[in-house]
């Protein structure tokens, strides 16, 4: 039986985590939660679960809580790793796929995009895919790498290349660095259609659009100092 890790990074996220993990554990996926310094308590609400729970003393940011994840997913040799958001976005469904898109592709690395098919594309709020199409660009500049999406966290990885994955980038500029990772140490990977689910509560918690210059200011100090 294969070994799949879910790599969820958390912050405060108590409103939807059991939800979101209880579906994941049912399938039998081992689920790796780091809590990134949050002020409300996690692992009380996780209690009872089996769940690999790790967390940071203080908030580092979602690059370093994933390879805080990846690094301990490590030591059990898993066959698969899935970058997953704890609030609620990211499909179960897509797991299975993304796995047999690595296998038939027979590559390292998949990549979501919400942009491969119509009925995901018209999914995203019309604000947030305008500001994705200035991202994709962006990643270009500093990667060398043209994809249809950008930013919206669901990966898998084969355990095998994890030692190719060095996250230094600690906030939101680590997904931009994840393709130069793959692009500096040739990571064969594919894109593939994801669904995102935008709740009320995801959108409120997740990026907006005057963080865009802080993620692009640390890309320029990253490159340049």
């Amino acid at each position: 039986m294969e070994k799949i890790f879910i790599v969820m990074p958390a912050y405060n996220e108590t409103e939807v985590i059991v939800s979101t993990i209880k579906p994941l554990l049912l399938k039998g996926y081992e689920v790796v939660v780091v809590d990134d310094g949050s002020k409300t308590d996690i692992e009380k609400f996780l209690a009872g679960t089996n769940v690999h729970f790790l967390k940071h003393d203080i908030n580092l940011g979602q690059g370093a809580a994933l390879q805080t994840g990846m690094d301990y997913a490590k030591q059990f040799e898993p066959d698969f790793v899935v970058h997953f958001d704890a609030d609620g976005q990211h499909s179960l469904e897509d797991i299975e796929y993304f796995i047999e898109q690595a296998k038939a592709h027979n590559v390292e690395m998949v990549i979501g995009s919400r942009f491969l098919k119509r009925e995901t594309r018209d999914l995203v709020p019309s604000k947030r895919r305008m500001l994705l199409r200035v991202a994709r660009f962006i990643n270009y500049i500093f990667t060398g790498l043209f994809l249809t999406d950008a930013h919206n966290g669901f990966r898998v990885v084969r355990g095998s290349a994890l030692h190719k994955l060095k996250i230094t980038e600690n906030r939101m500029a680590h997904a931009t660095e994840i393709l130069r990772l793959i692009k500096r140490n040739k990571i064969s990977f594919v894109e593939a259609a994801t669904k995102i689910h935008y709740t009320e509560y995801s959108m409120q918690k997740g990026q907006r659009a005057s963080n865009s210059f802080n993620i692009l200011i640390d890309l320029i100090l990253h490159r340049f100092i």
